[in-house]
């Protein structure tokens, strides 16, 4: 018996494609009834700003079996039956073991991935041609427990004025759940320690002027209510929702692009799958125009140093890295005072 498949022409760069989708009616978020073709659809409507957005750079895929509410998994090594206008590059991972990464040129290649059902897109902070330096410094703030999007707001507001005074020019999106992510494009000068510093830097200075409001502190034990920079998103290997990419959440949201000007406003919940392509086409693209301001860290990174002068070292690094030079016991502190 046939799959159930239809045919997507999907508009590029470079003409048209004709994408199958197989299981087009296959229900990806419950609650609202949504579908694999809505997906799709969504996907080649957004397909410039998108790949502008998330094209020519590595990028790990999460697809799901069934539904966001079922089993899922990333996938980062080009899949078997990989189109051949879809392209791949090798990538050096933590472990110093290299793989292929997918890259995404066009649109099309974007909608074959959900086709090979991807709900989230996770690009690297790095281009194709050059992995290990990244052009994008990235700072997700995360509310933690007793703290929403809304406490996030001042805190962007103020990361905003730290990074101006460091010389870069800054791009904010809703993470499509409760934080914000805050984007620099840089020149790619320095590797990924490097920009982790930078990171680490300007996380410092923002805790210093908003000490109540925002913590540095990796273990959640000490985070209190207030919203975390997490500075670990900084390194190889470590990604977050690009922008225009879906969420794995009910109400099927986007990591949305908005302006400074919009931010006080902004209500996350109203950029989903579902309004995100008429919001583009009305209001336009905010970060159009963000390759073009690329700045340098060297302030950032002199920040950094004038911090270790003064005792403020390294910070934890993930769990599954190498132990890193100059990094502290990774001992959640409760454990480790159990043990003094």
């Amino acid at each position: 018996m046939a799959t159930e498949a239809i045919t997507l022409t999907v508009d590029g760069p470079n003409g048209s494609r004709e994408m199958r989708i197989s299981s087009p009616s296959r229900i990806l978020w419950p609650e609202l009834g949504l579908t694999k073709l809505d997906l799709a659809h969504y996907i080649a409507d957004v397909g410039e700003a998108f790949l502008a957005a998330n094209g020519d750079r590595p990028v790990s895929l999460q697809r799901f079996s069934d539904n966001i509410d079922g089993e899922q998994f990333f996938s980062k090594n080009p899949p078997k039956g990989t189109p051949d206008f879809v392209r791949s590059v090798k990538v050096i991972y933590p472990s110093a073991r290299s793989h292929p990464q997918l890259v995404l040129d066009e649109p099309a290649a974007a909608v074959w991935a959900v086709q090979m059902n991807t709900v989230v897109f996770h690009p690297w902070p790095s281009r194709a041609e050059n992995t290990d330096n990244p052009d994008q410094l990235r700072i997700d703030l995360d509310p933690q427990p007793g703290t929403d999007f809304d406490d996030a707001i001042p805190a962007a507001l103020e990361l905003k004025n730290v990074l101006a005074e460091a010389g870069l020019t800054t791009f904010i999106k809703t993470s499509g759940n409760r934080g914000l992510h805050v984007y620099a494009p840089i020149e790619p000068s320095h590797e990924f320690l490097d920009v982790r510093h930078a990171v680490i830097a300007a996380a410092r200075e923002l805790e210093r002027r908003m000490p109540d409001k925002v913590s540095t502190a990796w273990w959640k034990e000490e985070r209190g209510e207030r919203v975390f920079v997490d500075f670990n998103q900084a390194n190889r290997d470590r990604t977050i929702a690009g922008a225009y990419s879906p969420r794995a959440l009910a109400h099927a949201p986007v990591s949305c692009p908005i302006t400074w000007e919009e931010l006080e406003t902004a209500d996350p919940k109203n950029f989903t799958i579902l309004t995100v392509p008429g919001r583009l086409k009305s209001v336009g693209d905010p970060w159009g125009d963000m390759n073009s301001k690329a700045g340098k860290i060297d302030v950032l990174l002199q920040w950094w140093e004038r911090d270790v002068g003064a005792g403020l070292g390294e910070l934890p690094f993930p769990p599954d890295y190498p132990k890193m030079p100059g990094e502290p016991p990774r001992v959640q502190p409760s454990r480790a005072r159990k043990h003094d």
